[in-house]
Protein backbone atom coordinates (compact mmCIF):
# COMPACT_ATOMS: atom_id res chain seq x y z
CA UNK A 1 0.00 0.00 0.00
CA UNK A 2 2.74 2.23 0.41
CA UNK A 3 4.61 1.35 -2.46
CA UNK A 4 1.06 2.51 -4.35
CA UNK A 5 0.59 5.48 -2.08
CA UNK A 6 4.41 6.42 -3.18
CA UNK A 7 3.64 5.84 -6.82
CA UNK A 8 0.35 8.17 -6.79
CA UNK A 9 2.45 11.10 -5.62
CA UNK A 10 4.92 10.31 -7.91
CA UNK A 11 2.82 10.65 -10.84
CA UNK A 12 0.66 13.45 -9.63
CA UNK A 13 4.10 15.42 -8.80
CA UNK A 14 5.10 14.99 -12.61
CA UNK A 15 1.22 16.02 -13.81
CA UNK A 16 1.80 18.94 -11.89
CA UNK A 17 5.66 19.67 -13.30
CA UNK A 18 3.99 19.07 -17.00
CA UNK A 19 1.34 21.48 -16.18
CA UNK A 20 4.14 24.10 -15.52
CA UNK A 21 5.53 23.77 -18.20
CA UNK A 22 2.90 23.92 -20.68
CA UNK A 23 1.94 27.00 -19.14
CA UNK A 24 5.28 28.47 -19.78
CA UNK A 25 5.28 27.42 -23.43
CA UNK A 26 1.57 28.58 -24.13
CA UNK A 27 2.42 32.11 -22.41
CA UNK A 28 5.77 31.87 -25.02
CA UNK A 29 3.27 31.40 -27.68
CA UNK A 30 0.64 34.06 -26.62
CA UNK A 31 3.99 36.12 -26.55
CA UNK A 32 4.65 35.72 -29.96
CA UNK A 33 1.00 35.87 -31.36
CA UNK A 34 0.87 39.66 -30.06
CA UNK A 35 4.31 40.55 -31.34
CA UNK A 36 3.02 39.78 -34.80
CA UNK A 37 -0.31 41.71 -33.79
CA UNK A 38 1.48 44.76 -32.83
CA UNK A 39 3.42 44.74 -35.72
CA UNK A 40 0.01 44.95 -37.89
CA UNK A 41 -0.69 47.87 -35.85
CA UNK A 42 -0.28 50.96 -37.80
CA UNK A 43 -0.92 53.85 -40.39
CA UNK A 44 0.88 51.70 -43.57
CA UNK A 45 -1.02 50.97 -46.48
CA UNK A 46 -1.50 48.69 -47.94
CA UNK A 47 -1.54 46.92 -44.84
CA UNK A 48 0.73 44.07 -43.38
CA UNK A 49 -0.14 40.63 -43.02
CA UNK A 50 0.62 39.07 -40.38
CA UNK A 51 2.76 36.02 -42.35
CA UNK A 52 4.20 38.75 -43.45
CA UNK A 53 5.30 40.45 -39.88
CA UNK A 54 7.11 37.29 -39.13
CA UNK A 55 8.70 37.13 -42.53
CA UNK A 56 9.95 40.08 -42.74
CA UNK A 57 11.98 39.54 -39.55
CA UNK A 58 13.23 36.82 -40.66
CA UNK A 59 14.39 38.59 -43.98
CA UNK A 60 16.04 41.39 -41.89
CA UNK A 61 18.00 38.62 -39.52
CA UNK A 62 19.51 37.31 -42.70
CA UNK A 63 20.29 41.01 -44.37
CA UNK A 64 21.75 42.00 -40.40
CA UNK A 65 24.28 39.11 -40.82
CA UNK A 66 25.25 39.12 -44.05
CA UNK A 67 26.06 42.74 -43.98
CA UNK A 68 27.28 43.37 -40.36
CA UNK A 69 30.61 44.69 -41.74
CA UNK A 70 28.83 47.75 -43.35
CA UNK A 71 26.13 47.91 -40.06
CA UNK A 72 29.69 48.39 -37.95
CA UNK A 73 31.19 51.44 -40.65
CA UNK A 74 27.88 53.43 -40.94
CA UNK A 75 25.24 51.79 -38.20
CA UNK A 76 22.33 50.45 -38.26
CA UNK A 77 20.33 53.37 -39.18
CA UNK A 78 22.15 53.94 -43.10
CA UNK A 79 21.59 50.41 -42.81
CA UNK A 80 17.98 49.94 -42.67
CA UNK A 81 17.87 52.99 -45.26
CA UNK A 82 20.08 51.03 -47.56
CA UNK A 83 19.29 47.62 -47.92
CA UNK A 84 15.57 47.25 -46.39
CA UNK A 85 12.05 47.90 -48.52
CA UNK A 86 9.36 50.57 -47.68
CA UNK A 87 7.94 47.10 -45.72
CA UNK A 88 10.71 46.03 -44.33
CA UNK A 89 11.83 49.75 -42.90
CA UNK A 90 8.26 50.09 -41.00
CA UNK A 91 8.71 46.70 -39.44
CA UNK A 92 12.25 47.16 -38.66
CA UNK A 93 12.87 50.42 -37.86
CA UNK A 94 9.50 52.21 -36.82
CA UNK A 95 7.72 49.33 -34.78
CA UNK A 96 10.47 46.90 -33.83
CA UNK A 97 11.86 48.34 -31.20
CA UNK A 98 8.65 49.49 -29.74
CA UNK A 99 8.01 45.75 -29.90
CA UNK A 100 11.11 44.58 -28.45
CA UNK A 101 11.40 47.34 -25.53
CA UNK A 102 7.72 46.31 -24.50
CA UNK A 103 8.72 42.48 -24.02
CA UNK A 104 12.00 43.21 -22.11
CA UNK A 105 10.66 45.72 -19.94
CA UNK A 106 7.39 43.50 -19.20
CA UNK A 107 9.52 40.52 -18.52
CA UNK A 108 11.36 42.71 -16.20
CA UNK A 109 9.24 44.52 -14.18
CA UNK A 110 6.95 40.98 -13.55
CA UNK A 111 10.13 38.97 -12.65
CA UNK A 112 11.05 42.17 -10.27
CA UNK A 113 7.39 41.92 -8.87
CA UNK A 114 7.63 38.50 -8.33
CA UNK A 115 10.99 38.38 -6.56
CA UNK A 116 10.32 41.01 -4.57
CA UNK A 117 6.96 38.98 -2.97
CA UNK A 118 9.04 36.10 -2.56
CA UNK A 119 11.76 37.81 -0.09
CA UNK A 120 8.83 39.71 1.18
CA UNK A 121 6.06 36.91 1.68
CA UNK A 122 3.81 39.63 0.99
CA UNK A 123 1.50 39.90 -1.86
CA UNK A 124 1.39 43.79 -1.87
CA UNK A 125 5.24 43.76 -2.90
CA UNK A 126 6.35 45.52 -6.13
CA UNK A 127 8.07 48.11 -7.88
CA UNK A 128 5.21 50.41 -7.22
CA UNK A 129 4.80 50.04 -3.85
CA UNK A 130 8.43 49.73 -2.21
CA UNK A 131 8.80 53.62 -3.66
CA UNK A 132 11.39 52.34 -6.43
CA UNK A 133 9.07 53.98 -9.56
CA UNK A 134 8.35 56.83 -7.14
CA UNK A 135 11.75 57.65 -7.14
CA UNK A 136 12.81 57.46 -10.71
CA UNK A 137 9.59 59.78 -11.25
CA UNK A 138 11.29 62.34 -8.82
CA UNK A 139 14.52 62.13 -10.28
CA UNK A 140 12.86 62.59 -13.93
CA UNK A 141 11.07 65.54 -12.74
CA UNK A 142 14.11 67.11 -11.22
CA UNK A 143 15.78 66.43 -14.70
CA UNK A 144 12.70 68.27 -16.46
CA UNK A 145 11.85 70.96 -14.64
CA UNK A 146 14.36 72.81 -13.00
CA UNK A 147 16.94 71.21 -14.86
CA UNK A 148 19.20 69.96 -12.34
CA UNK A 149 21.05 66.53 -13.43
CA UNK A 150 23.09 64.49 -11.57
CA UNK A 151 24.74 63.20 -15.15
CA UNK A 152 25.47 65.26 -17.82
CA UNK A 153 24.92 64.49 -22.18
CA UNK A 154 21.91 63.04 -23.48
CA UNK A 155 21.37 60.72 -20.84
CA UNK A 156 20.49 63.09 -18.27
CA UNK A 157 17.02 62.39 -17.61
CA UNK A 158 17.92 58.48 -17.79
CA UNK A 159 20.86 59.13 -15.39
CA UNK A 160 18.63 60.77 -12.93
CA UNK A 161 15.85 58.29 -13.30
CA UNK A 162 18.36 55.56 -12.17
CA UNK A 163 20.08 56.85 -9.54
CA UNK A 164 16.96 58.07 -7.47
CA UNK A 165 15.12 55.02 -8.11
CA UNK A 166 17.75 52.95 -6.59
CA UNK A 167 17.29 55.58 -3.20
CA UNK A 168 14.44 53.48 -1.73
CA UNK A 169 16.00 50.20 -2.57
CA UNK A 170 19.20 50.72 -0.65
CA UNK A 171 17.04 53.17 2.44
CA UNK A 172 15.19 49.71 2.65
CA UNK A 173 18.36 47.94 2.13
CA UNK A 174 20.22 49.54 5.20
CA UNK A 175 17.56 49.06 7.44
CA UNK A 176 17.54 45.10 6.63
CA UNK A 177 20.79 45.15 7.34
CA UNK A 178 21.80 47.85 10.14
CA UNK A 179 18.27 47.08 11.62
CA UNK A 180 17.25 44.09 11.43
CA UNK A 181 14.01 44.93 10.49
CA UNK A 182 11.51 42.75 9.26
CA UNK A 183 9.65 41.87 6.05
CA UNK A 184 6.76 43.65 6.83
CA UNK A 185 8.76 46.82 8.17
CA UNK A 186 10.71 46.72 4.57
CA UNK A 187 7.13 47.11 3.45
CA UNK A 188 5.86 49.71 5.66
CA UNK A 189 9.27 51.71 4.83
CA UNK A 190 9.31 51.66 0.81
CA UNK A 191 5.71 52.91 1.30
CA UNK A 192 6.86 55.93 3.15
CA UNK A 193 9.80 56.43 0.42
CA UNK A 194 6.83 56.36 -2.10
CA UNK A 195 4.80 58.80 -0.49
CA UNK A 196 7.83 61.28 -0.07
CA UNK A 197 8.84 61.38 -3.29
CA UNK A 198 5.76 61.56 -4.39
CA UNK A 199 5.28 64.63 -2.78
CA UNK A 200 8.62 66.32 -4.21
CA UNK A 201 7.39 65.14 -7.63
CA UNK A 202 3.86 67.22 -6.85
CA UNK A 203 5.44 70.16 -5.02
CA UNK A 204 7.89 70.40 -8.64
CA UNK A 205 5.00 69.97 -10.91
CA UNK A 206 3.17 72.98 -8.83
CA UNK A 207 5.96 75.18 -10.69
CA UNK A 208 6.12 73.67 -14.17
CA UNK A 209 5.05 75.87 -17.40
CA UNK A 210 2.73 73.60 -19.44
CA UNK A 211 5.19 72.27 -22.00
CA UNK A 212 7.34 70.85 -18.87
CA UNK A 213 3.85 69.78 -17.26
CA UNK A 214 3.02 67.86 -20.34
CA UNK A 215 6.66 65.98 -20.87
CA UNK A 216 6.62 65.01 -17.22
CA UNK A 217 2.85 63.65 -16.79
CA UNK A 218 3.48 61.38 -19.94
CA UNK A 219 7.26 60.19 -18.11
CA UNK A 220 5.41 59.43 -14.78
CA UNK A 221 2.35 57.53 -16.83
CA UNK A 222 4.68 55.70 -18.65
CA UNK A 223 4.72 54.73 -22.49
CA UNK A 224 7.46 53.21 -24.73
CA UNK A 225 6.89 55.92 -27.81
CA UNK A 226 10.50 56.61 -27.33
CA UNK A 227 11.99 52.91 -27.81
CA UNK A 228 14.85 53.06 -30.16
CA UNK A 229 17.70 50.59 -31.22
CA UNK A 230 20.24 52.46 -28.94
CA UNK A 231 17.83 52.07 -25.92
CA UNK A 232 16.90 48.31 -26.53
CA UNK A 233 20.46 47.60 -26.40
CA UNK A 234 21.15 48.49 -22.78
CA UNK A 235 17.68 47.49 -21.73
CA UNK A 236 18.01 44.01 -22.88
CA UNK A 237 21.65 43.98 -21.03
CA UNK A 238 20.20 44.90 -18.08
CA UNK A 239 17.41 42.71 -18.17
CA UNK A 240 19.06 39.29 -19.22
CA UNK A 241 22.29 40.18 -16.52
CA UNK A 242 19.93 40.70 -13.62
CA UNK A 243 17.35 37.53 -14.54
CA UNK A 244 19.76 35.32 -14.51
CA UNK A 245 21.14 35.24 -10.85
CA UNK A 246 17.20 35.75 -9.97
CA UNK A 247 16.29 32.28 -11.31
CA UNK A 248 19.51 31.28 -9.51
CA UNK A 249 18.09 31.85 -6.23
CA UNK A 250 15.18 30.67 -7.43
CA UNK A 251 15.33 28.29 -4.81
CA UNK A 252 16.58 30.25 -2.18
CA UNK A 253 13.00 32.46 -2.56
CA UNK A 254 10.97 28.61 -1.84
CA UNK A 255 12.44 28.33 0.99
CA UNK A 256 12.09 31.57 2.54
CA UNK A 257 8.41 31.19 1.50
CA UNK A 258 8.08 28.93 4.66
CA UNK A 259 9.25 31.49 6.83
CA UNK A 260 12.68 32.89 8.40
CA UNK A 261 13.73 30.28 11.04
CA UNK A 262 12.66 27.37 8.92
CA UNK A 263 14.60 28.93 5.81
CA UNK A 264 17.82 29.17 8.63
CA UNK A 265 17.16 25.41 9.64
CA UNK A 266 17.74 24.67 6.11
CA UNK A 267 21.17 26.34 5.97
CA UNK A 268 19.93 29.52 3.92
CA UNK A 269 21.72 32.88 4.65
CA UNK A 270 18.31 34.72 5.22
CA UNK A 271 19.46 38.34 5.50
CA UNK A 272 22.20 38.10 2.55
CA UNK A 273 19.54 36.28 0.25
CA UNK A 274 17.00 39.41 1.05
CA UNK A 275 19.51 41.67 0.33
CA UNK A 276 21.10 40.60 -2.51
CA UNK A 277 17.68 39.55 -4.54
CA UNK A 278 16.23 42.89 -3.31
CA UNK A 279 19.43 44.58 -4.64
CA UNK A 280 18.65 42.79 -8.51
CA UNK A 281 15.84 43.13 -8.64
CA UNK A 282 16.08 46.90 -8.02
CA UNK A 283 18.24 47.13 -10.29
CA UNK A 284 16.22 45.48 -13.28
CA UNK A 285 13.61 48.26 -12.03
CA UNK A 286 15.60 51.31 -12.41
CA UNK A 287 17.42 50.06 -15.43
CA UNK A 288 13.52 49.55 -17.51
CA UNK A 289 11.91 52.64 -15.76
CA UNK A 290 14.59 55.05 -16.51
CA UNK A 291 14.00 54.41 -19.97
CA UNK A 292 10.09 53.71 -20.15
CA UNK A 293 9.21 55.85 -17.59
CA UNK A 294 6.75 54.53 -14.60
CA UNK A 295 4.97 51.83 -15.62
CA UNK A 296 2.83 50.19 -12.79
CA UNK A 297 0.04 47.46 -12.66
CA UNK A 298 2.92 45.02 -14.46
CA UNK A 299 5.24 43.60 -11.57
CA UNK A 300 2.05 43.24 -9.16
CA UNK A 301 -0.43 41.13 -10.84
CA UNK A 302 1.51 39.58 -13.36
CA UNK A 303 3.00 37.49 -10.49
CA UNK A 304 -0.18 36.53 -8.76
CA UNK A 305 -1.72 35.86 -11.94
CA UNK A 306 0.49 32.59 -13.15
CA UNK A 307 0.74 32.06 -9.09
CA UNK A 308 -3.34 31.33 -9.20
CA UNK A 309 -2.25 28.89 -12.47
CA UNK A 310 0.83 27.19 -11.70
CA UNK A 311 1.92 28.08 -7.73
CA UNK A 312 3.89 29.44 -5.98
CA UNK A 313 7.63 27.55 -6.84
CA UNK A 314 10.02 30.17 -8.13
CA UNK A 315 11.69 27.82 -10.44
CA UNK A 316 8.69 28.01 -12.62
CA UNK A 317 7.09 31.03 -11.29
CA UNK A 318 9.49 33.40 -12.23
CA UNK A 319 10.12 32.47 -16.00
CA UNK A 320 6.22 32.58 -16.41
CA UNK A 321 5.82 35.61 -14.49
CA UNK A 322 8.87 37.09 -17.22
CA UNK A 323 6.89 35.89 -20.28
CA UNK A 324 3.51 36.59 -19.39
CA UNK A 325 4.44 40.41 -18.27
CA UNK A 326 5.70 40.58 -21.44
CA UNK A 327 2.43 39.81 -23.13
CA UNK A 328 0.37 41.88 -20.80
CA UNK A 329 2.48 45.23 -21.12
CA UNK A 330 2.67 44.61 -24.61
CA UNK A 331 -0.62 43.99 -25.38
CA UNK A 332 -1.62 47.01 -23.12
CA UNK A 333 0.32 48.76 -25.48
CA UNK A 334 -0.99 47.48 -28.56
CA UNK A 335 -4.57 48.54 -27.24
CA UNK A 336 -3.34 52.18 -26.27
CA UNK A 337 -2.42 52.52 -30.10
CA UNK A 338 -5.64 51.55 -31.32
CA UNK A 339 -8.58 52.13 -29.16
CA UNK A 340 -7.99 55.82 -30.31
CA UNK A 341 -6.87 58.08 -32.96
CA UNK A 342 -4.02 59.24 -30.64
CA UNK A 343 -1.37 57.36 -28.71
CA UNK A 344 -2.53 56.84 -25.32
CA UNK A 345 0.57 56.38 -22.52
CA UNK A 346 0.90 52.17 -21.95
CA UNK A 347 1.12 53.42 -18.18
CA UNK A 348 -2.77 54.97 -18.40
CA UNK A 349 -4.15 51.64 -20.05
CA UNK A 350 -2.16 48.55 -17.40
CA UNK A 351 -4.01 50.80 -14.29
CA UNK A 352 -7.06 51.00 -16.47
CA UNK A 353 -7.38 47.63 -17.31
CA UNK A 354 -5.11 46.30 -14.13
CA UNK A 355 -7.44 46.87 -11.54
CA UNK A 356 -10.58 45.36 -12.55
CA UNK A 357 -8.78 42.62 -13.71
CA UNK A 358 -6.94 41.87 -10.00
CA UNK A 359 -10.10 42.64 -8.08
CA UNK A 360 -11.69 40.38 -10.36
CA UNK A 361 -9.07 37.51 -10.00
CA UNK A 362 -9.41 37.61 -6.18
CA UNK A 363 -12.73 37.74 -5.71
CA UNK A 364 -13.32 34.24 -7.92
CA UNK A 365 -10.30 32.57 -6.52
CA UNK A 366 -11.88 30.39 -3.28
CA UNK A 367 -8.92 29.90 -1.76
CA UNK A 368 -6.00 31.55 -0.63
CA UNK A 369 -2.95 31.51 -3.34
CA UNK A 370 -0.23 32.64 -1.34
Amino acid sequence: MEISGMEELKSQYKRFIVRKILFIFATFAVTLVIVGIAALVGSYYPPISFVEVYTIIGHGILKIVNNHGYIVNNGIDAFFREYLTDKEYIIWQLRLPRIILGVFAGMGLAIAGTAMQGILRNPLASPFTLGISAGAGFGATLALIPGIALLGGKYFLIGNAFIFAMIPSFVIIGLSRYKRATPETMILAGIAMFYMFEGMTTLLRFSAIPEEEAEVFHWLVGTLGKASWDNILPVSIMVVSCIVPLIWKSWDLNVLGAGDEAAKSLGVDVERIRIFVLLIASLLTAGIICFTGIIGFIGLVAPHICRMVIGGDNRFLIPASGLFGAALLLGADTLARTIVEMVLPVGAVTYFLGGPLFLYLILRRRREFW
